[in-house]
């Protein structure tokens, strides 16, 4: 039964990569259609950052409330509603106010599901879970662009994908029972009964701010790497655009197939040095692509960059319990979530301004500099849990 539930939450998160590019693959063909602005996508994206950072801050007491079954069934069923309408619209009011339930559902099911995970599986599942998650947004362009080029519109595609997430919200809605039946890989339990903690209690954690830092340098570095990655390329190379765009689709192989291979890794290493493993993985990357040694050294140091990426974000999430503890993890994964989101929010338009008043060839230097941000922050973090550990022994010894 837990094995069944285990392929649920595998198709769930292939489920939640699905919508994540659909967004940049429809849009040149959605806003001449809406005869708006092509730079309106960013308004739709900050709607739904905004939706899914209030719903991973408020994940924890849901989840306490309800239990994670059925927090994500509905939430997927919310998102399964909100492309439905978003292909069904005809104006880009109409689109704005489809993206408020779309990054609701998707903040809470991401927090949950993560949590979840962390607490009854071990590490590689979660790994392996993040791979599925790159597929699904890998396999969303390529439903997008069928619906294109076959002449259906992309409403059609929105329509697809709404069709998926209904069809996994039925199988999650009938697996409900399974949520509370399994037993863990490495003997933790369900979901706490301590009451919900808030954001000023989470902050107060020794360690908790560290890894906030920690998890909003990691999601500003890739999400800069992912828009700005091609532009460098044409800007500072001077390679053509469709050069750059097959570049960059090496950053993603990076993350997908370190993923994969980091499910193994996990049952050699811990999460803590899956961790700093993937860190100097992407301090490597960006050097090599600082070195002049012409586009061979591009394409290994985008490669690199995503290799080292892979195990950071689900190591990161994976070691969220030992951390904090089992009853803390769900509030830490959710503000962690949240965190994600702003940093992905604000760093890269932050090195747009850098890249167009200044020069783009500072794209390396500003990875490099979030890099050491993150670094810097996760050690502290370290230290300040061991602190508290070492301090919890000394009490347990009086």
């Amino acid at each position: 039964m837990f094995q069944m539930l285990l392929l649920i939450i595998y198709l769930a998160f292939i489920s939640l990569g699905l919508p994540d590019s659909l967004l940049g693959s429809a849009w040149p063909s959605m806003y001449r259609e809406f005869s708006v602005p092509v730079s309106y996508s960013g308004i739709v994206f900050m709607i739904i950052s905004l939706g899914t950072i209030v719903s991973s801050l408020q994940s924890d007491r849901l989840t306490r409330r309800f239990g994670t079954g059925k927090i994500t069934a509905v939430s997927v069923l919310m998102t399964a509603a909100a492309l439905f309408g978003f292909s069904i619209s005809h104006s880009f009011f109409a689109l704005c106010l489809w993206a408020i339930p779309y990054g609701l559902g998707a903040g809470s099911v991401d927090a949950s599901l993560n949590n979840y995970v962390a607490l009854h599986y071990a590490s590689r599942h979660m790994s392996w879970l993040h791979c599925m998650w790159g597929i699904g947004a890998s396999l969303g362009p390529y439903i997008m662009g069928y619906a294109l080029t076959g002449g259906y519109g992309w409403s059609m595609g929105y329509r697809i994908i709404a069709i998926i997430q209904i069809l996994l919200t039925a199988f999650l809605f009938f697996s409900l029972s399974q949520w509370k039946n399994g037993s863990s890989d490495e003997g933790e339990q369900g979901e706490g009964e301590a009451k919900a903690l808030s954001l000023g209690e989470i902050l107060h954690i020794p360690g908790a701010k560290e890894i906030l830092v920690t998890f909003f340098c990691y999601c500003a570095l890739e999400q800069t790497a992912n828009l700005w990655v091609s532009s460098y390329l044409v800007l500072q190379k001077g390679i053509t655009p469709e050069q750059a765009a097959g570049f960059a689709s090496l950053f993603f192989v990076g993350i997908t197939a370190g993923r994969f291979f980091s499910g193994f890794l996990t049952m050699k290493l811990g999460d803590t040095q899956m961790i700093r493993l993937g860190q100097g993985i992407i301090l490597l990357g960006i050097l090599t692509l600082l070195m002049p040694f012409g586009l061979g050294a591009s394409r290994l140091g985008l490669l690199l960059i995503g290799l080292g990426c892979a195990p950071v974000y689900p190591s990161i999430i994976h070691s969220t319990p030992a951390s904090f503890g089992a009853d803390k993890s769900q509030a830490m994964i959710g503000v962690q979530m949240a965190f994600a989101y702003v940093g992905t929010c604000l760093m890269p338009p932050l090195f747009g301004i850098i890249a167009n008043h200044i020069t783009a060839a500072l794209f390396p230097f500003y990875l490099l500099m979030i890099l050491g941000v993150m670094i810097f922050a996760y050690e502290r973090m370290l230290s300040k849990v061991r602190q508290r550990r070492a301090g919890a022994v000394q009490t347990a010894g009086l």
